[in-house]
C-alpha cells in the first residue's frame, strides 16, 4: 500500500514538471517502477529524471506511513500549472502513458528458430532454403560433370603402350611373351596411369572442392549417428574420389596412381535428381510423376553405361588395349542384348566388371521399369493434360459428363466434327469416371485418337479445370446423365459443374443440357441451354396434331450428307434419304445470291421465287436492330439489305457454285415457258440435293402470268376453284392477304360462329395462363376457361359434385381423346398441353387431353393445369387394360406412352426400353387402330416397335440400317418404319441440337418456335394441312407453293407421305405377282394416265391403293440370298398361320369387349379390325418443285402469326378481352404469368 501511494504521488509530481519544461529538453526515461508496469513512456527531462527516481527510492525503502514530499509544490502552483485530467483517463491510462507518442519509440524484433547459430545458418543456406540449395546442388553437379569430362580428357592423351616411368619404376615389356600362351594381365597398366601435369592440378583442385562440401554437408545433416553418415553409398564414392588426390599433394610419387573417378557420374546423378526437385519448389511447380521417373531411367541407363565403358577401357589397358568408343560400342550392343560378338573382353577383370553390371543392371531397371509402366498405367486411367502450347496454338472444346457411354460419345463426334470447319478442332473430355473399355477402344482408333483427349476429373476441381484448359477453350459443353434414377439430382450435378466453368473461365461460352425445366433458371446465364423435358413434351404434343414432327425435327437437326438410301432400289427410301440432307443455315440478305435480289420485296415473295428458283426454303428472318427470329413474319415484312435470312436447303450458299446458263430453246426458236410447265425438265432442287453444292439461275425464272395454263381438271369435278393460282405479289395487299387455310377459311371470329361451333368452344376465352408450375417459362396466348375448373372436376374416372362422368364416353367429346402415360405430373407435363391449346389452334379442333398418371398429381401442377378446358387426368398404368378402357382408350386417337424415369436406368444398358416396348407391343395388338407414339431411352431399340419376327420387309430395312452404318451415316436408323413414321423418339436424337448450335447458333430458337415453346410476335407457328382427292388438280409442290404464298401466306416446308405396303410373305408374294406384268410400262405417260392408273389401283385395291412393285423384291432379296418360290408344304403352312393369326385377333377382340362390358362400357366404339399395320409412312424435307403429290399427304406449313394480319382496331379489342380475361383471374395471377 506504501509503494502505491509513494508511486502517485510520484506520478503527479512528474506530470507536474512535464508541464514546467520545455518540450525540445524532453528525453527518454525508464522508471524501474513503470518498467514492470507499463511500455515505456515519455517523461521529463534529465534533471527530473534523476530527482524522480531519488525520490523513489526514498520512498521505496521507506516502511512506515505514506510520505509525500510537497514542499517545493504549492497547491497553487499545482491549480495553476497542472489543469484537471478528463474524465476519459483512468489510472491505467496514467500508468500506460500517452498512446500517441508509442510509435515513435516501436523496435524492430527479429525472431530465431532454433537459427540464431552458426550452424543453423550454414544449414538454412545449404539444405533448408530452396533457391540457395538450388544453387549448390546446382554447382556440385557441374563439378561432378567436370570430374567426367577431365577423365575422358585424361584417357584420350594416356598411351598405355609407351614405356613410361611410373613411381620410380620401368613398366615391364610383356612383348617377350610367347603368342601362344594366355596373354599376362599387365597388372602395372591398371594400378598406374599417365597423368599430365595440369590435369592432375585441375584433378586436385576439384577434389579438395568436392571433399570439403561433402564434408560440410555430412555435418550439417548430421543427427546423432555418425556410421549412418558414413556408409552411405554417395559419402564412400565421394571418398574414394577425392582422398586420393588429396593425398597426392603431400605424396608426389603417387600423382599417377588410378583413381575411379568416372563413378562421379552416379553423384552427378544424385545431384541431378535433388537440383530438379528443388527446381520444383522454388518454382512452386511439379512435373508429372510419369516425367520425374522417366527421366531418373534415363540416368540410370547412361550411368550405366558410361560406367561399363570407362571401367572396361581401362582393364583392358592390361589386354586387348580397347579404346574408349569400342568400350562404349560394346555397352550397346550388351546392354540391348543383341551381342555382335566383334568386340570382347579379353582378360578376367574386365570380364568380371561385365558381370557384375549385367547383374546390376538386372536388378535396378526391372525395377525402374515397373514403376514407370505402374505410373503409365494409372496416367492412362487419369488422361494427363492437355499441353497449355497446344491449347494456345490449337483449338479445343471441353466435354463434360459424369459419365461417358459410347453412344454419347460417338453421337458428339459424329455430329461436332460434320462440320467442315471444325475438323481441326480437339476435343478434351473431363468425366470423373474410369475410361470405358468401350470408349477406350474407340478413342484408340486412328480418326479418333488424334484429336479426342480423355481426362479423367472433375469440374469442380480447379485443378482438373487447369489439365482440359478450360480457359483457354472455344466451348464447353456440360451434358446431364438422364439414366439417373433421380433425375433432379443429375440437375444439381449439371448446375455446379456449370457454375464451376463460368467462375473458372467468365469468356468461355456454356453450352449446357439439363433435364428438368424448374432447375434452368440456375444456368440462365450459359450462352445455350436445352431443357430435355421441354423439347420433349412440346415434340410430342405436336405429333398428335402434326404427324411425326419429331421426326420432322430431328431430321432438320442432324447433320446429313443427303446420300443416305441412295444405292436402294426402293423408290420411297431414294427421295426420303435425299430430302433428309436438308438443314437450316443463314446468310445476310446483301451477301447472298438466292436472296440478294429480293430486297425491297415482301416476305412471301422471296420466299416463292426462292424456292421456284434455287430450290431453297426461305423460313425466316431477323432484322438488323432485332434479336428476335421471325418464322414467317408474312407479306408485310420488306426485306432489307441487313437482314439475316434463314432457309432450308440441302447445302449451304457458301458451298454453292453458280452456272449461268443460255436457254436451250431460244435457239430452238421454242416459246419460253416456266420451270413448272416442262414436266421433263430437270428442276434445279432436284440437281441441289443430287450435285450437292451446284446450283443452277435460270434466265427466265418468272412464272407465267396467262391464267388458263393452269386451269382445273373436268374430271375432278371441282369447277367452283379459282382456274389458276394467283401470281406472289411483291408488295403485299392488305385486302388480299387472309390467315386462312387453302380451302376454307379458318379464322374464327367470335362473333360469326355457328351453333356446332359454339357448342364446342362458345365458352372458351383467350389469354395467357394465369399459373406457371416453374420459372421460366414461355408466356403463350392459349384457350382458356372463363373460370377455374375445380380440381375434383379434372378427375375422368370419379364424378363429384359438379358432375357425374365416370368414363370418357359419358362426357360425349365431339373430338378424339388424347392420352398421354406418364409416370408422375412433372412440370414438363405442362408443355405438352400448351401447344394443344395455343391460340391459333381452331376451337373446333381442340382434342380433350387425358393424363394417365402412374401416381396422383399434387395441388401444385392441378393449380397449372385447372384453367385448360377440356384437359383430365386419372390414376392408372398401361399394363392394366381396364384403366386403358376407363381412359377412353377405343376413343382415342393417339396415345403418347412417355419413358418413365424408374426405368431408364437397368444393369444392362439397352434393357432400360424393355417394359415400355412390351406394354406398347401389347396395346398394338389391342387396339391396331390406334396411333401409339412412344418415347425410349435408346434409340437403336425402336427397331422392337411393332415387331414382326417374319417380316422380310423389316429384315432388309435392318440389313439397309447396317449398310448405311458401314458407310458412316449419322442418321442410320432413319429407315426404321416406326420412325420414319413419327411414332417412336428418343430425347438423345435432340442431344445433336446443342452440339448444332456451336456453328448455328440460331438452331435453338428456331426449333422452340416450331415446337410452340416460344412466341415472339409476328412469328408463325407450324401447323398441317391435308391433301384431299379434291386438291390433285395443283399437281406438283411447286404449284403447292405458290397457292399457299398468294393465298394465304403460308410456307410449306415438308410433305408427310403415307402409302401401303404389304409387309407378310404371301401377301408380297401375290402383290408382285399381279404387277409383274406392268413393270415394263413407260415412266414418261401424261399427268392424266398416271392419275387414272392410280383410281383404276384404288378400285382394285380398296384397302391398299398405292402398292410398290418393286419393295417386296428388293425385300426378298436382301433377307434370302435363294429366292424360291413357296411350294405346296409353304403355302400350307402359310394358310394355317393366317387361320392362327384370325383366330388370335378375334381372341383378342373378345377379351377387350369382355373387360369392356365387365366395366360397364358400350363396346360399339371398339373397331378391331381397322389398323394400319399394312402402310409405311415417310417426311420429305423441302422436296423438289417437281415433286407429285398424293392423296393423304400431309404438307407441314409454317403460318403466319394472325394477331400480325389483324386491323388496329380489331387488335385493340382483341387487346381489351385478354385484359378482361386476365382480370378474372385476378392479380396474383397476373404476376405468376409474368414471373
Amino acid at each position: 500500500m506504501n509503494i502505491f501511494f509513494n508511486l502517485r504521488g510520484t506520478i503527479v509530481r512528474q506530470i507536474a514538471e512535464d508541464r514546467a519544461v520545455p518540450d525540445t529538453e524532453k528525453k527518454k526515461v525508464w522508471s524501474s517502477a513503470e518498467a514492470m508496469m507499463s511500455p515505456p513512456r515519455r517523461s521529463s527531462s534529465s534533471h527530473g529524471d534523476r530527482s524522480s527516481s531519488e525520490t523513489l527510492q526514498k520512498n521505496n525503502s521507506s516502511n512506515s506511513g505514506v510520505i509525500l514530499d510537497i514542499s517545493s509544490l504549492k497547491m497553487a502552483d499545482v491549480d495553476t500549472e497542472v489543469p484537471p485530467l478528463p474524465p476519459r483517463y483512468r489510472f491505467r491510462d496514467l500508468l500506460l502513458g500517452d498512446q500517441t507518442f508509442q510509435n515513435d519509440d516501436r523496435v524492430q524484433v527479429e525472431f530465431y528458430v532454433n537459427e540464431n547459430t552458426f550452424k543453423e545458418r550454414l544449414k538454412l543456406f545449404f539444405i533448408k532454403n530452396q533457391r540457395s540449395s538450388l544453387r549448390i546442388r546446382l554447382f556440385n553437379f557441374a563439378l561432378k560433370i567436370l570430374t567426367c569430362a577431365l577423365y575422358i580428357l585424361r584417357v584420350s592423351l594416356d598411351n598405355p603402350t609407351e614405356n613410361n616411368s611410373i613411381n620410380g619404376t620401368t613398366c615391364r615389356n610383356s612383348s617377350s611373351l610367347n603368342s601362344s600362351e594366355a596373354p599376362e594381365i599387365k597388372w602395372n597398366l591398371i594400378f598406374w596411369v599417365n597423368r599430365l601435369q595440369p590435369v592432375w592440378a585441375i584433378q586436385v583442385t576439384v577434389a579438395l572442392i568436392s571433399f570439403l562440401e561433402t564434408m560440410l554437408i555430412t555435418y550439417l545433416s548430421y543427427k546423432g549417428n555418425i556410421w549412418e553418415q558414413i556408409f552411405q553409398i554417395s559419402f564412400i564414392l565421394e571418398m574414394i574420389n577425392t582422398v586420393p588426390f588429396i593425398i597426392t599433394i603431400f605424396w608426389a610419387p603417387l600423382r599417377n596412381i588410378f583413381v575411379p573417378v568416372f563413378l562421379n557420374c552416379w553423384l552427378a546423378k544424385g545431384a541431378l535428381e535433388n537440383m530438379i526437385n528443388d527446381f520444383h519448389r522454388a518454382i512452386q511447380r511439379t512435373h508429372s510423376a510419369m516425367f520425374n521417373q522417366v527421366f531418373i531411367l534415363i540416368c540410370t541407363l547412361l550411368c550405366l553405361v558410361f560406367t561399363g565403358a570407362c571401367g572396361i577401357q581401362h582393364l583392358e589397358r592390361a589386354g586387348k588395349n580397347l579404346s574408349l568408343f569400342d568400350s562404349f560400342y560394346f555397352c550397346i550392343v550388351t546392354f540391348s542384348t543383341v551381342g555382335y560378338g566383334d568386340v570382347t573382353p579379353q582378360i578376367w577383370p574386365s570380364q568380371l566388371l561385365v558381370v557384375i553390371l549385367i547383374c546390376v543392371a538386372l536388378v535396378v531397371l526391372p525395377l525402374q521399369f515397373e514403376e514407370l509402366a505402374y505410373l503409365w498405367m494409372e496416367s492412362q486411367k487419369l488422361g494427363g493434360n492437355y499441353s497449355r502450347h497446344r491449347a494456345q496454338t490449337e483449338k479445343h472444346v471441353v466435354l463434360c459428363v459424369s459419365s461417358l457411354k459410347i453412344d454419347l460419345l460417338m453421337d458428339f463426334l459424329n455430329e461436332f466434327y460434320a462440320h467442315p470447319r471444325l475438323q481441326d478442332y480437339y476435343v478434351v473430355i473431363l468425366c470423373p469416371t474410369e475410361i470405358d473399355i468401350q470408349v477406350r477402344r474407340i478413342l484408340q482408333i486412328p480418326l479418333w485418337s488424334q484429336r479426342v483427349i480423355y481426362l479423367q476429373g472433375s469440374a469442380l476441381k480447379d485443378q482438373d479445370l487447369m489439365r482440359a484448359k478450360m480457359d483457354d477453350a472455344e466451348a464447353c459443353f456440360i451434358l446431364s446423365s438422364r439414366n439417373e434414377v433421380d433425375r433432379t439430382a443429375a440437375d444439381h450435378q449439371t448446375i455446379l459443374r456449370a457454375w464451376a466453368a463460368k467462375d473458372f473461365a467468365p469468356n468461355c461460352p456454356l453450352y449446357v443440357q439439363i433435364l428438368k425445366p424448374e432447375n434452368k433458371f440456375h444456368v440462365k446465364f450459359a450462352d445455350h441451354v436445352v431443357c430435355e423435358e421441354e423439347f420433349k413434351y412440346a415434340m410430342l404434343a405436336l405429333n398428335c396434331v402434326c404427324p411425326a414432327t419429331s421426326t420432322l425435327v430431328t431430321l432438320l437437326v442432324h447433320t446429313s450428307r443427303g446420300q443416305e438410301g441412295q444405292t436402294s432400289p426402293e423408290p420411297w427410301q431414294r427421295t426420303y434419304g435425299r430430302c433428309s440432307g436438308n438443314e437450316v443455315y443463314h446468310i445476310h440478305l446483301a451477301d447472298s445470291k438466292f436472296f440478294g435480289e429480293y430486297d425491297g420485296k415482301s416476305f412471301t415473295y422471296a420466299s416463292f421465287h426462292a424456292h421456284k428458283k434455287y430450290g431453297v426454303c426461305l423460313i425466316g428472318v431477323k432484322r438488323e436492330d432485332n434479336k428476335s427470329i421471325l418464322l414467317n413474319p408474312g407479306p408485310r415484312h420488306i426485306m432489307a439489305a441487313t437482314d439475316t435470312c434463314y432457309y432450308i436447303n440441302i447445302t449451304k450458299e457458301e458451298n454453292s457454285a453458280f452456272i449461268f446458263k443460255q436457254e436451250e430453246k431460244h435457239g430452238k426458236g421454242l416459246p419460253v415457258t416456266g420451270l413448272y410447265d416442262a414436266p421433263s425438265r430437270l428442276p434445279v432442287h432436284s440437281i441441289i440435293a443430287s450435285m450437292g453444292t451446284v446450283a443452277i439461275d435460270l434466265q427466265h425464272p418468272d412464272p407465267p402470268e396467262e391464267s388458263g395454263k393452269l386451269t382445273l381438271p373436268t374430271e375432278n369435278g371441282a369447277g367452283s376453284r379459282r382456274p389458276s393460282i394467283a401470281p406472289v405479289l411483291e408488295i403485299a395487299d392488305s385486302s388480299a392477304i387472309l390467315p386462312c387455310d387453302l380451302l376454307s377459311d379458318q379464322s374464327e371470329d367470335e362473333t360469326n360462329q355457328s351453333d356446332e361451333e359454339g357448342s364446342v368452344g362458345s365458352d372458351f376465352v383467350k389469354g395467357y395462363p394465369p399459373n406457371s408450375p416453374y420459372i421460366g417459362s414461355s408466356p403463350t396466348l392459349c384457350h382458356l376457361l372463363p373460370q377455374k375448373a375445380p380440381f375434383c372436376c379434372l378427375r375422368l374416372d370419379k364424378g363429384c359434385t359438379h358432375n357425374s362422368f365416370e368414363d370418357a364416353k359419358a362426357y360425349g367429346f365431339k373430338n378424339k381423346l388424347i392420352i398421354v402415360s406418364a409416370e408422375t405430373a412433372g412440370n414438363g407435363l405442362y408443355n405438352f398441353i400448351v401447344p394443344l391449346r395455343a391460340y391459333y389452334r381452331p376451337r373446333k379442333e381442340l382434342n380433350p387431353i387425358v393424363l394417365l398418371l402412374d401416381y396422383p398429381p399434387d395441388n401444385h401442377f392441378l393449380e397449372a393445369i385447372c384453367c385448360f378446358p377440356m384437359v383430365y387426368f386419372m390414376a392408372g398404368t398401361i399394363d392394366n387394360l381396364d384403366n386403358l378402357l376407363q381412359c377412353g382408350i377405343i376413343y382415342a386417337d393417339n396415345l403418347v406412352v412417355v419413358d418413365k424415369e424408374s426405368t431408364m436406368s437397368a444393369e444392362e444398358d439397352y434393357m432400360a426400353d424393355a417394359k415400355t416396348i412390351v406394354n406398347v407391343q401389347t396395346m398394338f395388338r389391342l387396339f391396331p387402330s390406334l396411333s401409339i407414339i412412344t418415347e425410349l431411352t435408346h434409340p437403336s431399340n425402336m427397331r422392337f416397335m411393332q415387331f414382326r419376327a417374319k417380316d422380310c420387309y423389316s429384315l432388309a430395312l435392318s440389313k439397309l440400317e447396317k449398310i448405311e452404318r458401314d458407310k458412316g451415316s449419322n442418321l442410320a436408323f432413319m429407315f426404321r418404319l416406326p420412325f420414319a413414321a413419327g411414332r417412336v423418339f428418343s430425347i438423345s436424337m435432340l442431344d445433336t441440337l446443342l452440339y448444332q448450335s456451336f456453328v448455328k447458333d440460331y438452331m435453338i430458337a428456331i426449333t422452340r418456335l416450331l415446337l410452340g415453346l416460344d412466341t415472339t410476335p409476328g412469328s408463325g407457328h407450324l401447323c398441317v394441312m391435308k391433301i384431299t382427292e379434291e386438291d390433285l388438280w395443283i399437281r406438283t409442290y411447286g404449284r403447292l407453293f405458290q397457292k399457299f404464298c398468294s393465298s394465304s401466306a403460308e410456307i410449306p416446308i415438308g410433305i408427310y407421305r403415307t402409302e401401303s405396303h404389304m409387309f407378310s410373305t404371301s401377301e408380297s408374294q401375290v402383290s408382285i405377282n399381279a404387277e409383274h406384268g406392268e413393270e415394263h410400262q413407260g415412266r414418261t405417260g401424261s399427268w392424266k394416265e398416271k392419275t387414272a392408273h392410280r383410281n383404276s389401283t384404288t378400285s382394285d385395291q380398296s384397302e391398299h391403293p398405292l402398292l410398290r412393285k418393286k419393295s417386296m423384291q428388293w425385300a426378298r432379296r436382301l433377307s434370302r440370298k435363294n429366292a424360291k418360290p413357296p411350294s405346296r408344304a409353304e403355302r400350307i403352312t402359310q394358310q394355317r398361320l393366317s387361320m392362327y393369326r384370325r383366330s388370335e385377333r378375334q381372341e383378342l377382340s373378345e377379351l377387350v369387349k369382355n373387360r369392356m362390358k365387365h366395366l360397364g362400357l358400350p363396346t360399339v366404339g371398339y373397331d378391331e379390325m381397322n389398323d394400319h399395320q399394312n402402310t409405311l409412312s415417310y417426311v420429305l424435307i423441302n422436296p423438289p418443285p417437281d415433286t407429285m403429290l398424293e392423296i393423304n399427304d400431309i404438307v407441314y406449313i409454317i403460318r403466319s402469326d394472325p394477331l400480325a394480319h389483324m386491323p388496329d382496331d380489331s387488335q385493340m379489342g382483341q387487346a381489351a378481352r385478354n385484359t378482361k380475361n386476365q382480370q378474372d383471374f385476378g392479380a396474383q395471377s397476373r404476376n405468376e404469368t409474368h414471373l
